[in-house]
């Protein structure tokens, strides 16, 4: 009976260390996902408490959109968190996800300097406020990198009803050239500036150039009132309906892709839709001001 006891404790030691035990690998999920996400300062509140809670660390991928969805696409990454709905649900249609989880949302605005050179301040209509910057052909700056924002921002420009022009623009991402094609309202290079760059680089440029430029309202507070350097833009155009900005995590397919960790992505998923995660989003402010607000658990603090 004493040879069992002693037996059950050194099982009961080697099961407490095990984790530590595997290989290393094993405790790093690999994530792709949009710029925001990380430019907010969102994941480096988020992560760690995953860390914590699981021992499973994420090594992050920050680009577009829609580059973090086509490193799903070729199986590159363990899981996707991305901001465009649309192409998220086709995603998993055609059996690349496993499953969208609604994780938050904020909501795009249409900022510009207080010049305000087409008059759009306290528009709340974004397909007006385009036709308006349109037609005074003020410089407005677009990511054109193919992200979540330039896809609702390409969705919006389809809304006026304007004459639109198509184009194909290489963008350098890590050190690599991706081709993607977009629609724009004319001007390209004149009064339409397509810059191929994440949030934080075309805020920081439409700041300096007093341009016209969209983004999610999470990365525009981060660097508004979160940096010393702060911004003069200003929000002019929100509230219309169009603007949501809706966030989903989805795990890799190991039906297409059997090296994706399934086990740690769809942990990470469950947990950012867990009480603890919503919570976490829930309370992610700064100086007062929500940047996110939680879907999974809309009540969460």
């Amino acid at each position: 009976m004493k040879r069992f006891a002693i037996w059950i404790t050194v099982l009961g030691c080697m099961g407490l260390i095990f984790p530590a035990l595997l290989p290393a690998d094993d405790h790093v999920l690999t994530m792709s996902t949009t710029t925001s996400t990380q430019a907010s300062g969102l994941l480096d509140i988020l992560l760690p408490a995953f860390t914590e809670d699981t021992g499973i660390t994420v090594k992050v991928i920050a680009k577009g959109t829609g580059a973090a969805i086509r490193d799903g696409m070729d199986g590159n990454v363990d899981v996707i968190f991305v901001h465009a709905k649309g192409r998220e649900e086709q995603f998993v249609a055609e059996g690349y996800g496993t499953k969208r989880y609604a994780i938050m949302h904020n909501d795009f605005v249409i900022l510009g300097s207080e010049a305000d050179p087409a008059g759009i301040k306290g528009q709340g209509d974004a397909v007006a406020a385009l036709k308006a910057i349109a037609a005074q052909k003020a410089l407005f700056i677009s990511r054109g990198d193919d992200s979540g924002t330039h896809t609702k921002e390409q969705q919006l420009w389809q809304d006026t009803g304007l004459l639109l022009e198509t184009t194909t623009q290489t963008i350098v991402k890590k050190g690599k050239n991706t081709d993607i094609q977009f629609v724009y309202p004319g001007g390209l290079g004149e009064w339409y500036m397509s810059i191929g760059q994440g949030m934080g680089k075309a805020l920081t440029f439409a700041d300096e150039k007093q341009a016209y430029v969209m983004s999610d309202r999470g990365t525009y507070i981060k660097y508004k009132v979160g940096r010393k350097e702060g911004l003069d833009l200003v929000v002019l155009c929100e509230g219309d309906a169009r603007l949501a900005n809706p966030y989903g995590v989805i795990p890799v397919n190991p039906a297409k892709f059997p090296q994706v960790k399934i086990k740690q992505a769809e942990a990470f998923a469950e947990w950012l839709v867990s009480e603890k995660g919503q919570g976490l989003i829930a309370n992610y402010r700064l100086l007062g001001q929500p940047l996110f607000y939680p879907d999974a658990i809309p009540a969460a603090k």
